[in-house]
């Protein structure tokens, strides 16, 4: 069974850092690519960022390039954000997913972690 946590929200001040992770079990993570995914409140969902499997290739959506890094751990089976500069906006729940793709076509099943950044 896939299964992929999230963990590292929190809440953070405008201009602080978080770093998520998302731990993946029950597929083969390596040969995957990996994206992260949000949802703000009242708003659907957001692509933010993907990672191709080798970790080569790494693409942002524009309201988060030059803040946020995505990385991954093969090894460790884990998915990495590590977001700088948090702005108001980037406010919401955070969940990570296999692929590649900017288009969402499925609502993620699992847990999400929760970022609020608020002064």
């Amino acid at each position: 069974e896939v299964q992929l946590v999230e963990s590292g929200g929190g809440l953070a001040q405008p201009g602080g850092s978080l770093r998520l992770s998302c731990a993946a079990s029950g597929f083969t993570f390596s040969i995957n690519h990996m994206r992260w995914l949000r949802q703000a409140p009242g708003k659907g969902l957001e692509w933010v960022s993907s990672i191709d499997r080798g970790g080569g290739r790494r693409t942002y959506a524009d309201s988060v390039k030059g803040r946020f890094t995505i990385s991954r751990s093969d090894a460790k089976n884990t998915l990495y954000l590590q977001m700088n500069s948090l702005k108001i906006e980037d406010t919401a729940v955070y969940y990570c997913a296999p692929g590649f793709s900017s288009v969402i076509s499925d609502k993620p099943r699992s847990q999400g972690t929760q970022v609020t950044v608020s002064s």
